[in-house]
């Protein structure tokens, strides 16, 4: 039996952050900007299988954290209160994939208990629901400015590469002082002019367009020099010669051969592009309370004593880090690929 290769592995890791997006509502036991605030800075809940009688659970079950008596935000297992973990369970309302009002979610505790993988907040709110909703916003956001980004710089890189000239000379020197500029200062210099209040979809357009404004510069130099190479192939030129339009050519004959660097593009751009936004949010100019995002999960983490005090914030961090690994992986497996051909 073959092993899976690291490349289908991280394509499963992608896939699996895109689905778990997408179905945000069902996989987070809570709303994510449900309070408790019986539980401000609550350590994650363990999960045990070993009751404290030394009796075993084939269902794993924690048990309800209580405050230490005079001791501010500091907590202990109530051994007395043990609730068991169970699969699609009634919970807070929501709408599955957006569209249809239920209640069900994919695990989670009878009521009253509570069940928290990555701790609170300072308010109470559960973080993994929290990761969990804040990933629609970050992938969303990343993908679609990715997809506005590769579109552009496929539109000006063919612009470009077919008609020459003046055209080509005039656009590559405006690319060029795009790509020079430090990306991170523009966008953080973009997104401060404009307003900081604004509603959920409003602050999705928002940081789409300034991603996108800031990620189409090198695509399309990149577009340009492959649609310049492949107008030069053998059977190119053939098509041109027995009659094909320009732009049949183009279509049919040029403009499939920058498929893979499209798909190297947006491997690349895609984790560049929520690192953005996480950057904007946790700097307070993307995504605002009580919304989620990536960004905003995180922010608490600018505080010295969040840090020092509340271990458990860094734990979405290290959620998303296979994302951005499995993206390098898939960028690497697509770039060894490209130069194989090209040999």
């Amino acid at each position: 039996m073959r092993r899976p290769s690291s490349v289908s592995v991280s394509i499963v890791i992608i896939a699996t952050f895109y689905l778990v997006a997408i179905l945000a509502g069902f996989v987070a036991p809570y709303g994510f900007a449900n309070e408790d605030r019986e539980h401000t800075n609550c350590p994650p809940m363990r999960l045990h299988i070993i009751d404290s009688d030394g009796r075993w659970s084939w269902r794993p079950f924690v048990y309800e954290y209580a405050e230490i008596p005079g001791d501010l935000e500091r907590y202990q297992e109530d051994r007395s209160r043990k609730y068991s973990i169970q699969f699609l369970t009634p919970g807070s309302k929501y709408k599955f994939v957006g569209v249809i009002p239920t209640q069900t979610h994919l695990f989670g505790v009878q009521s009253p208990g509570r069940l928290y993988l990555f701790g609170t907040d300072e308010y109470g709110r559960d973080q993994f629901s929290r990761f969990v909703y804040g990933g629609q916003v970050s992938l969303l956001v990343g993908t679609l400015a990715t997809a506005i980004s590769l579109t552009i710089g496929l539109a000006v890189g063919s612009l470009c590469g077919v008609f020459g000239g003046w055209i080509d000379v005039v656009t590559m020197r405006f690319t060029e002082l795009f790509m020079v500029l430090p990306w991170l200062y523009l966008l953080l210099a973009v997104r401060a002019i404009l307003p900081l209040r604004t509603s959920g979809s409003a602050t999705l357009i928002i940081l789409m367009s300034v991603l996108a404004l800031v990620g189409w510069a090198k695509p399309a130099r990149l577009f340009r020099g492959v649609i310049l190479s492949a107008q030069e192939l053998d059977f190119v030129i053939a098509a041109s010669a027995m009659g094909g339009s320009r732009w049949y050519v183009m279509r049919r004959h040029v403009l499939p051969q920058t498929r893979t660097i499209l798909l190297i593009q947006a491997a690349l751009l895609i984790p560049q592009f929520i690192t953005a936004e996480v950057t904007l949010s946790f700097l307070g100019l993307g995504v605002s309370e009580p919304n989620a995002s990536w960004g905003a999960v995180i922010s608490p983490l600018a505080r010295y004593e969040s840090i020092a005090t509340h271990w458990w914030l860094v734990l979405p961090v290290c959620a998303v880090v296979p994302l951005f690994f499995s993206y390098h992986e898939v960028t690497s497996s697509l770039q060894t690929s490209d130069q194989t051909t090209m040999m």
